[in-house]
């Protein structure tokens, strides 16, 4: 590149950048003290517009490869539906996208019809997804995960490999009433929102448990394998022994009461109805 080209260009150069005193100080104190002031200044402009000129040169090429960059990656289409757009960049997860959304849907109780209507994707695009015939958008994944109020790799994500998952008691979640009279321990792990739960219940002597009522359509199935009780559900009273076991409708206020000497144990198993929405 010759002192012309050079000159040419830099004559572009937003004077700020050219001309700052703080350069021009610095070029001063290079210069021999003899040397003439116009030519201190001749030969000054001519570096500082080198300068500016590989400073140009340098950010283009930086901007360059960021655009190539750019340019090498995966388009996502956010806007469509539809799961035949070129590089999704989903097509690769696709089937594991499928697999765990109809997983969690069933565990969930959901049917397509209710996903769609809480999601905004249709019916038809969610069964395609299940079934993988069809590649979801980065924007339908975000649409999903969030009426299901999950993060967005939890679909992305393989599932654990393990059929069997531990809970050692030590490590339980515990909770007791203010008297510490009444203690639920909860026999399931809180990874996810679920419809069905499984406690270890447990009343000490004489002592009384009351509940308010649960949402509409819960209900608790309920067995005593150790000690006495009397489960209040709506007024009615059933005495129940060891082995015994009571299922009701939990929409109402009921009663937990151990009418012996010693403590009852028991084990609840409680079902949510269905979300509705």
């Amino acid at each position: 590149m010759t002192d012309s080209t050079i000159t040419d260009t830099a004559t572009r150069l937003p004077f700020e950048l050219t001309r700052r005193s703080w350069e021009w100080s610095r070029l001063w104190s290079w210069f021999p003290d003899g040397m003439p002031g116009p030519q201190k200044k001749a030969l000054g402009r001519k570096h500082l517009r080198r300068v500016s000129l590989r400073r140009i040169v340098s950010e283009k090429k930086r901007r360059g490869t960021n655009q190539a960059t750019v340019a090498a990656s995966p388009s996502f289409d956010t806007n469509r539906e539809s799961g035949s757009q070129h590089r999704t960049g989903l097509s690769d997860v696709a089937p594991m996208v499928g697999a765990n959304l109809r997983r969690i849907r069933l565990q969930r109780g959901l049917s397509l019809e209710r996903l769609a209507q809480a999601s905004g994707v249709s019916r038809a695009m969610l069964g395609q997804i299940e079934l993988d015939q069809s590649t979801p958008t980065i924007n339908v994944v975000f649409k999903i995960t969030r009426a299901l109020n999950l993060p967005f790799s939890a679909l992305l994500t393989a599932p654990s490999a393990e059929r069997a998952k531990v809970l050692p008691a030590a490590k339980s979640k515990v909770l007791r009433s203010h008297d510490g009279t009444f203690s639920s321990r909860a026999l399931f792990p809180f990874d996810e929102r679920r419809r069905v739960e499984f406690y270890e219940l447990r009343l000490v002597p004489l002592g009384v448990e009351r509940a308010e009522a649960h949402a509409p359509g819960t209900v608790e199935n309920l067995t005593v394998t150790k000690g006495a009780l009397e489960m209040v559900v709506g007024g009615d009273r059933h005495l129940l022994s060891p082995g015994d076991a009571i299922q009701f409708e939990a929409d109402t206020a009921h009663e937990y009461r151990n009418p012996g000497k010693s403590e009852t144990v028991m084990y609840l198993v409680m079902t949510y109805a269905e979300k509705q929405g």
